[in-house]
């Protein structure tokens, strides 16, 4: 009887064109968009129904094009199993962290106008969360490579990390302090109607209308993102922090964790791309700006309600550290 090998037969990647054998990461992330720049259209379908037109035009027809996108890697090399073991342990901690609070009666113990205040800035947060999640999926499904579609993936489900918790507070903060801080239709009424929201509303409604792939990357992953991500993981987090609720703010310490890795996979992408193209620089500064105003808008608009806590910070101020955060990030990647 032959004997069998003890050594595991060397499989073979018929996409894999390199001369060594792809890492874990590269063998389930190369090359599975086999329909991009396919001809006559990316699916084999008619050319001509909706499907195909529409990423003929906003993914194969955008200007933010290089000859291989392949060549990207995320910085943290993240497959679906390494994502979702890194979210587990994380959430764990979380699950202990709330744990360990409600224990000591934490919401109980907050102050009634620190709850008003979140009921005014932080509840509805989740509606604006979860636009950023759908935008993340968005841009992740037009995406011209696998490399950069699951790396917007795992940010589009980093957004409903924070969304759920928002709401699991929401609910749990209205058990001491009143029902209507979980009345889904009242937080609705807050988001759509509240003159301090409205800024973010337009500039989220706007962003789930920028189909084209390229710019709907710049203006969330290089814009919006980052400005809302100092707003709320950083400004509101410290805010929190100074108002005796140190629960939000541990909670917004860990998310500014997945705002980081995202940042990094964007530096990336960036890079790559302009090291490839050298005029994307000037393209992506253009979405920068046409993005930048409106996201600053944004903040200036829930800025105020900073300064309705027991312990305030001045709308200015807010104002200010939002904007140099994001002006120190843009110039880390050469688009200041």
């Amino acid at each position: 009887m032959a004997q069998i090998s003890e050594k595991r037969r060397k499989k073979a990647w018929s996409m894999w064109s390199e001369r060594r054998i792809p890492s874990e990461y590269e063998a389930v992330s190369h090359r599975l968009h086999f329909h991009f720049r396919r001809s006559p259209a990316p699916f084999e379908l008619d050319p001509d129904i909706p499907l195909n037109r529409w990423y003929k035009q906003y993914r194969e027809g955008s200007q933010f094009q290089v000859e291989d996108w392949e060549g990207f890697r995320d910085p943290d090399r993240l497959t679906y199993r390494d994502y979702v073991q890194l979210q587990k342990e994380r959430e764990v901690y979380l699950d202990n962290l709330i744990d360990e609070f409600e224990r000591q009666d934490h919401y109980a113990n907050l102050s009634r106008p620190w709850v008003d205040l979140l009921e005014q800035l932080y509840i509805p947060s989740r509606f604006s969360g979860h636009v950023l999640q759908m935008v993340a999926l968005y841009m992740a499904q037009m995406a011209p490579s696998s490399y950069i579609t699951n790396a917007g993936y795992f940010q589009g489900a980093d957004e409903m990390r924070r969304v759920q918790r928002c709401a699991y507070l929401a609910k749990a903060l209205s058990l001491d302090h009143g029902e209507s801080l979980a009345d889904s239709q009242r937080t609705r009424e807050i988001w759509e109607d509240d003159p301090h929201w409205q800024p973010l509303r337009e500039v989220l409604e706007k962003l789930l209308i920028a189909y084209d792939w390229g710019e709907s990357f710049a203006a969330l992953n290089l814009v919006v993102k980052p400005v809302y991500d100092s707003l709320f993981n950083d400004q509101f987090a410290n805010l929190a922090r100074h108002n005796g609720d140190t629960l939000l703010a541990l909670l917004h310490d860990d998310f500014t964790l997945d705002s980081q890795r995202s940042r990094r996979w964007a530096l990336d992408l960036v890079n790559y791309a302009v090291e490839r193209e050298p005029g994307h620089r000037k393209l992506l500064k253009k979405w920068v700006e046409i993005w930048s105003e409106p996201a600053y808008r944004a903040v200036e608009g829930l800025a105020p309600l900073f300064a309705k806590a027991r312990e305030p910070k001045q709308p200015q101020e807010v104002v200010e550290a939002v904007r140099t955060a994001h002006k120190e990030f843009l110039e880390r990647i050469g688009l200041d």
